[in-house]
């Protein structure tokens, strides 16, 4: 260790990039040391944690925000790229420290990385102390009464409920002690994370702002504006009735227990507030399944589906995935994927209906390619939410609920406003034929300028047909069953 160099300890930055109830964060303030935070870009670990090119937009814009208030305390963010314990060896030699601080990470794969990456540190003499953050209950505790996890939501969510309120969030230190000089860091843009030629997500800053204030700011907005009304209003893909909180959360720009904790007193409707809480839960189930069953995002929870055979279909594919099936609602969907990065939760199920029961395209396609392509992509949520619709998980929806493209467009979107928004190609089309322009007259066609098969396609498959396909497929796994 350099002379000049007082001891420090190390704070680890993940999937936690907040100042705001960070418990890490918290304990080095507090040590009365030095901080020096830092965010290693690991390839191994970007895989592990499910990263894709979407979330990578964000990470960058997420590690700048950061930046900005770790400096604004007196600090800043270290960037370092390559394997995280070479990386965490090398700074611990240059800043003489003997303790890290990180926040734990709760699914498989990357705590797995954290295991290892501890008990090498400790041969080094290094502690490595970790706090919890991520979730509001411990997957390893929170167990049945037979001492086994939970596979059904309602006995979770009512266990979750009983075992009482989460603890209150911690407030961010006004300053942290800086070393009295900082080791080397790597430039954010050297990270590579942002698309180039072209640059598909031009259209992301219509809709998001990265980083800890926007979340703040988010969560205040919709608990004047949206949390009244949420219950029935969450399902129509047009209204700003969801708190679009996801990403944030993703990215642990903002705490669950943050979000509990602001719901509290709220003069709102019983339903409107259990039922926005219990998406937070739905959350914790998904991550509750992962801990417990680590290979959900490969594999099917319910094995009973394993000889299910799959339509190997890479046009079939390619039309869902660019939103030219020829359903307005799925392609709408789709299509807001692609320029913001996200879709509708409503809309997430119909378009994942439709890819594996409808086109029996293999829904783990479907979960990499929101993965991805979404500013959200969890881990944990994207593959529960997956096996949920393709009905091989716990919890499942039952194989023979299969969403009908048509009839859940004129229900959630009945004036077609969302379609209109996504697919312009339809915005001149009546609304009795916005979500079945293969019905449409003549006549209303040309008069919205449509020509089926060129301006907009066909649908690509019958939905009544493929429906029947379907439940005869899922059905003779029951028999054999």
């Amino acid at each position: 260790m350099s002379a000049q160099v007082p001891s420090a300890v190390l704070l680890w930055f993940r999937k936690d990039l907040r100042l705001d109830d960070n418990l890490a964060l918290v304990s080095a303030a507090r040590s009365g040391q030095p901080v020096v935070p830092v965010y290693i870009w690991d390839a191994d670990d970007r895989q592990a944690g499910s990263l894709g090119s979407a979330q990578d937009w964000w990470l960058h814009h997420s590690l700048a925000a950061l930046d900005d208030r770790l400096r604004a305390l007196g600090s800043r963010l270290l960037i370092r790229k390559g394997k995280a314990l070479p990386q965490l060896q090398d700074l611990c030699r240059q800043t003489g420290a003997r303790k890290i601080i990180c926040n734990h990470r709760c699914d498989p794969p990357a705590a797995s990385i954290d295991r290892a990456v501890s008990a090498a540190l400790a041969e080094d003499g290094i502690e490595t102390e970790s706090h919890a953050g991520q979730l509001l209950h411990d997957p390893a505790r929170l167990l049945t009464g037979s001492g086994g996890p939970y596979r059904v939501y309602t006995p979770f969510w009512k266990t979750l409920e009983r075992s009482g309120e989460p603890r209150e969030p911690v407030e961010a230190p006004r300053n942290l002690e800086a070393p009295s000089s900082w080791p080397r860091s790597e430039m954010l843009e050297s990270l590579g994370l942002l698309p180039r030629r072209p640059d598909w997500a031009s259209a992301f800053p219509e809709v998001w702002t990265p980083g800890e204030a926007a979340a703040l700011e988010k969560l205040d907005a919709f608990l004047e504006d949206g949390l009244d009304g949420y219950e029935t209003g969450r399902d129509f893909p047009a209204r700003p009735a969801t708190s679009l909180l996801s990403p944030h959360l993703a990215m642990g720009e903002i705490s669950p227990y943050r979000i509990w904790h602001a719901t509290r007193g709220r003069n709102v409707s019983g339903g409107d507030l259990v039922r926005f809480r219990k998406e937070l839960a739905w959350r914790e189930f998904c991550y509750h399944l992962l801990f417990h069953f680590p290979d959900l995002a490969d594999k099917n929870w319910n094995s009973r589906f394993d000889p299910l055979r799959w339509h190997s279909d890479e046009t079939a594919f390619r039309r869902w995935a660019e939103g030219k099936t020829g359903y307005p609602i799925v392609d709408a969907g789709m299509r807001q994927l692609w320029r913001h990065g996200f879709m509708h939760n409503r809309v997430r199920m119909i378009t994942a209906s439709f890819l594996v029961k409808d086109l029996m395209i293999d829904w783990r396609e479907g979960e990499r390619w929101f993965r991805e392509t979404l500013v959200d992509a969890d881990p944990a949520s994207n593959s529960a939410n997956w096996q949920w619709v393709a009905g091989t998980g716990a919890d499942a929806s039952p194989f023979f609920r299969i969403f009908n493209p048509i009839l859940q467009g004129e229900k959630f979107d009945p004036e077609g406003t969302y379609v209109r928004q996504f697919v312009p190609e339809l915005a001149g089309l009546d609304d009795k034929y916005i979500h079945r322009p293969f019905e449409a007259p003549a006549k209303a066609l040309e008069k919205a300028g449509i020509a089926l098969g060129e301006t907009y396609p066909q649908p690509i498959v019958d939905h009544g047909k493929a429906r029947t396909a379907a439940l005869a497929a899922y059905g003779a796994l029951k028999d054999q069953s």
